[in-house]
């Protein structure tokens, strides 16, 4: 499956109403531990087909950043994975606890 980028409130609220159950992934452009993270992100994504998986880069969206830190009451940082079910946060982690196994442990 491909991985999409958010840059908006608007696109992220549509997805959230949108899809029951799907990954989001906070990217920092400049970190190396979110580079790291975001390759794990990546092999996850295609190795699979069931979730859709989406992503935003922080320097870029800061403001969709803060909204889901905000709307969903998790704390922001960069890396972070996050698992949303039924329009909450169902499970998440950040820097080097985003693997590719962790990722497929939890998102199921």
């Amino acid at each position: 499956m491909s991985k999409t980028i958010v840059q908006s409130v608007e696109e992220f609220d549509q997805i959230v109403q949108e899809n029951d159950t799907f990954l989001f992934f906070k990217n920092s452009t400049t970190c190396p531990i979110s580079h790291a993270a975001f390759e794990e992100f990546e092999n996850f994504v295609a190795d699979q087909d069931k979730v859709p998986c989406f992503y935003l880069n922080v320097q870029e969206a800061r403001p969709l950043s803060n909204h889901i830190a905000e709307t969903f009451d998790v704390k922001h940082e960069s890396p972070q994975a996050l698992l949303f079910k039924n329009g909450k946060v169902a499970w998440s982690a950040t820097h080097w606890k985003i693997t590719h196994s962790s990722l497929q442990e939890n998102v199921k």
